[in-house]
């Protein structure tokens, strides 16, 4: 009985949570809707609530915002409000800093938590999975002696809070695996394991290619 009820729960609690979270992402994402007129919303002219239409409006604003920005004017218009947001007391800080951050997240570019790391951690001798964030500036790096990298050191199992830590090169094990791989590991608490590595998965993906093609 006991193992019947445990095999159920093991198939509905992962579908329920992945489902609460969607409808709230979703509805989250409908207050978009707000922004409109009311003579334009999709229930004034459907007459009833249709969920999931502010995840599409959403999506055009981005998009539409995307296209104009990458023009020379849309980038002088960028530059322009940045300028304007910037000259904001207290909201200047605030925003400086999540551009930055996000300007480095989603730069293909960049460094950041593009690579899963192995470091021992919280002391000596006990190990955890860390994700690189870039290097070391400004007046830190010259008082860091030696080659260090910075990364992030997330908690379990929610990895949005986390330590920022400085480590030297030498102490960090770049792991063969792929960054969504060990956030598996790190939320899960080390229950899932993905099976292989990164290197193998991308030389059997190579491999399978000219396969498909003949």
């Amino acid at each position: 009985m006991k193992k019947y009820f445990i095999t159920g729960l093991l198939i509905w609690v992962p579908l329920v949570i992945t489902i609460w979270v969607l409808l709230l992402v979703v509805d989250t994402l409908d207050q978009t809707l707000l922004l409109l007129p009311l003579d334009w919303r999709p229930e004034h002219w459907l007459g009833v609530h249709v969920r999931g239409m502010g995840v599409v409006l959403t999506v055009v604003i981005v998009f539409v915002t995307g296209v104009l920005a990458a023009n020379f004017i849309g980038q002088r218009l960028v530059r322009i409000w940045n300028g304007l947001l910037h000259r904001i007391p207290f909201f200047s800080s605030v925003y400086s800093s999540v551009k930055q951050v996000s300007d480095t997240l989603f730069s293909s570019q960049g460094e950041a938590f593009r690579k899963a790391l192995l470091v021992q951690w919280p002391r000596p001798g006990m190990w955890t999975i860390a994700f690189l964030t870039g290097v070391p500036g400004g007046d830190v790096a010259t008082h860091l002696q030696g080659d260090f990298v910075s990364i992030y050191v997330p908690t379990t199992p929610n990895p949005t809070g986390g330590y920022f830590v400085m480590l030297p090169r030498a102490d960090v094990i770049e792991l063969d695996m792929s960054v969504d791989d060990a956030f598996k590991i790190v939320i899960s608490m080390g229950v899932v394991v993905p099976d292989g590595n990164e290197s193998e998965r991308r030389e059997a993906e190579q491999a399978a290619r000219p396969a498909q093609k003949g």
